[in-house]
């Protein structure tokens, strides 16, 4: 008996996509794509008014010779091209020896600054680490100065620095018997230290915050590991927090520069209009020279001069971490 052949299967055809004829499909399709940019848009226009644009005005106006007599119809003041660069980088005048002045104050600011409030928050940090009781209260208790408002706490430590009345004074004095007389903390020599202080009260507490966010991300394990092998503790911090958190530390003390040598409201605040010459951080005389003295393009040039001292220092400083990260 002849076997039958089984017929094959027809051939499926291949189904090409077909192109949505709707045009409200397409549309939706477009806007996907664009979604992201639309997004983004309102950030961008943000950026460019808030920053960009006065940057860009405020570059213009360093090469103009706006005072207080061309202020009222300010586009149509002289051109002076590099004038007000050569007035600001002549340190044998007045308002070069000025600026090399606050220039000084500031880096010694800074170096303070930055140094006490990145010492401070790692100790704080590594501290904090331990589990203990009522660590959950100290943490909130440390980072009060930050979430403190900037004028309601230094308007506060104004009032606490007062010679008379002040709590500071009561304390030292009157409780302690450290001086003899009331010293004066927000004129003279004192407000230097005065300013150091308050600035380093408020930027201390970000430190300990970003310390201890890159804290968790450390594995116990290597701290076990290192016990064992009969490492103390300074041997620990050494060996495996230090190197850990170098990636950290690397971006927290370059953004703790920046808002230290940029710190205008600390010492605008503290002392008010009168700022004393030994706390005439750069910011301040800046300030000073371009709205009480009435000379914005020569403000506007010192402006630009820091922003590309800034530029340079960071560009440095990257430069130098990244190079010794890969050494």
């Amino acid at each position: 008996m002849a076997a039958t052949a089984t017929p094959a299967p027809p051939a499926r055809r291949r189904r090409t996509p077909r192109r949505p004829s709707d045009p409200a499909v397409a549309g939706r399709g477009r806007l996907l794509r664009w979604l992201p940019y639309l997004l983004v848009l309102p950030a961008v226009l943000m950026e460019l008014l808030i920053h960009i644009v006065p940057m860009l005005i405020g570059i213009g106006m360093s090469f103009l010779r706006l005072t207080q007599f061309t202020i009222r119809n300010w586009t149509a003041a002289p051109f002076t091209g590099l004038d007000n660069y050569r007035v600001t980088l002549d340190f044998g005048g007045t308002a070069g020896a000025e600026l090399l002045r606050s220039f000084g104050v500031t880096v010694a600011f800074t170096v303070i600054v930055v140094a006490a409030s990145w010492a401070i928050g790692i100790f704080a940090g590594v501290l904090m680490q331990r589990p203990f009781r009522g660590r959950g209260f100290l943490r909130a208790f440390f980072l009060f100065p930050y979430a403190l408002p900037a004028y309601a706490a230094v308007i506060t430590w104004n009032f606490m620095l007062q010679r008379d009345n002040g709590l500071v004074n009561h304390v030292l004095v009157d409780q302690l018997g450290l001086f003899d007389e009331r010293p004066f903390w927000l004129i003279g020599s004192n407000s230097f230290a005065s300013l150091t202080v308050v600035a380093i009260w408020r930027l201390w507490p970000f430190a300990f915050l970003v310390i201890m966010a890159g804290l968790q991300s450390i594995p116990d394990d290597l701290y076990e590991a290192a016990s064992i092998d009969g490492a103390s503790i300074g041997r620990q911090f050494r060996a495996i927090t230090m190197p850990m958190l170098r990636p950290i530390n690397m971006v927290l003390v370059l953004v703790l520069f920046l808002w230290t040598f940029n710190d205008f409201n600390t010492a605008y605040v503290l002392f008010g209009n009168s700022v004393p010459a030994e706390a005439a951080v750069i910011s301040v005389h800046i300030y000073q020279s371009s709205f009480v003295t009435w000379n914005f393009g020569l403000g506007s040039a010192m402006s630009v001069l820091l922003l590309l001292f800034l530029l340079l220092v960071s560009a440095a400083y990257l430069l130098f971490t990244s190079r010794r990260g890969r050494g």
